[in-house]
């Protein structure tokens, strides 16, 4: 079978077990979000360094598939509900800020105008889908301190896939907005008519096959996801945005179902994506980095600490106006840090880039090192400020299992 080498599938499949080792053994010292190490992991062994994991197109589409559930988790998780008001408007103020100071430190860094727009929608991301366990972890997910940072993660993560869509997608303006806004119609139906409900016979059915070979809840996942990605592909829009909207979607649907047995599927989906498929996207995308590129030139590397710096001006200050009324000041650094936390969506547009010839492989692996980078230590430098803006007390994890049982 062509791509399918089963050397790299046993080295990664291997490595997706040794990351969370290491991040335990690493977290009695400081906590280290995990996808820091698969993608350290993916560096070590692949052709940079080690050569033991090569670019495969069978782990490739893996990764692929990995993102959009990345990103269909992070839909998923939104509680648009606890966030409507003062955080989301301020969220959204902020990434807007983000984006005209994005556009044009882009236009001062790169040598035309389509490279300085790839750099400035790249600066203007959150890595939700990265930030939601450590805030699940650190018992953030249901305080106004949470409640803010997903605000910010989750205009973080649209933002950009909106902008993509206008701005990079080889169409004129006025056409990318028409077929943007005819996904936006479509996908909107959908949750329309999927806020109906509830649906008894939908819920019968999953309760059903909850614990038979059916499994009939993840099998209309993997259907929605695919259904919402082809359709965006098929409008020439880029497939997170796709995965997303299905994300939310999904919530919508099984709303209103038996907690227990919603419980259950969340739990499912969470086994298939972390414990499958999202580690593959990251592992492999430390195996795909272009160290070479990066280490070879001062100037990739100048580039690279630079947009580490850009991230906290560019989109940490304005991510810091969603703090929550009343916040002090280490509240606002940590909303700050964790709203310049940034790696997916870096990933898709250089991605973009370097495959339109709007930026060179080089400068990609100076944004991709310096997502890296915001993702190993932006949360643990905002999780510290937490700590310290409680006094030293820390929260219990969230046990409760997130399902969309909300009216």
């Amino acid at each position: 079978m062509d791509g399918l080498d089963p050397v790299s599938i046993g080295v990664v499949a291997g490595l997706a077990v040794l990351a969370p080792l290491v991040a335990s053994l690493v977290g009695r010292v400081a906590k280290v979000p995990l996808v820091v190490f698969e993608i350290v992991l993916g560096i070590l062994v692949g052709p940079s360094l080690l050569g033991w994991v090569d670019e495969s197109g069978f782990i490739d589409g893996l990764s692929e598939f990995g993102l959009a559930m990345l990103f269909f988790m992070a839909g998923n998780e939104i509680d648009f509900k606890a966030i409507s008001g003062r955080p989301l408007r301020r969220a959204g103020l902020g990434w807007l800020i983000s984006l005209v100071a994005g556009v044009a430190a882009g236009l001062l860094v790169t040598p035309s105008i389509e490279a300085g727009i790839v750099v400035g929608i790249a600066l203007t991301s959150t890595a939700l889908g990265t930030l939601m366990p450590v805030l699940r972890d650190a018992g953030e997910l249901s305080t106004p301190f949470g409640r803010a940072v997903t605000a910010v993660g989750a205009v973080g993560e649209f933002g950009p896939l909106v902008a993509i869509s206008l701005f990079l997608s080889g169409r004129s303006p006025v056409t990318s907005t028409l077929v943007l806004i005819g996904f936006v119609l479509v996908a909107g139906l959908a949750i329309f008519f999927a806020s109906r409900g509830p649906y008894p016979r939908l819920h019968s059915l999953v309760a059903a096959t909850l614990h038979t070979s059916g499994q009939f809840a993840v099998r209309l996942v993997l259907l929605v996801v695919a259904a919402l990605v082809v359709l965006s592909i098929v409008l020439g829009l880029d497939m997170l945005l796709g995965a997303f909207a299905a994300g939310v979607l999904y919530r919508v649907l099984l709303k209103g179902g038996d907690r227990a047995d919603l419980e259950l599927v969340e739990s499912k989906l969470e086994a298939v994506a972390f414990g499958f498929l999202v580690p593959i996207f990251f592992i492999y995308t430390g195996v795909t980095f272009d160290l070479s590129s990066l280490v070879e030139s001062p100037s990739s590397i100048a580039l690279m600490i630079a947009s580490v710096v850009l991230l906290l001006l560019v989109r940490g200050l304005p991510g810091a106006l969603a703090a929550p009324p009343g916040a002090g000041r280490r509240d606002r650094v940590a909303i700050g840090l964790f709203s310049a936390t940034g790696l997916p969506i870096i990933v898709a547009v250089t991605n973009i880039g370097v495959a339109e010839s709007v930026i060179q492989p080089s400068t990609a692996a100076a944004l991709v090192g310096a997502g890296m980078l915001s993702v190993l230590l932006f949360p643990l430098l905002a999780l510290g400020q937490r700590r310290r803006a409680l006094g030293g007390r820390t929260l219990p994890p969230d046990s409760e299992v997130h399902v969309p049982v909300e009216g």
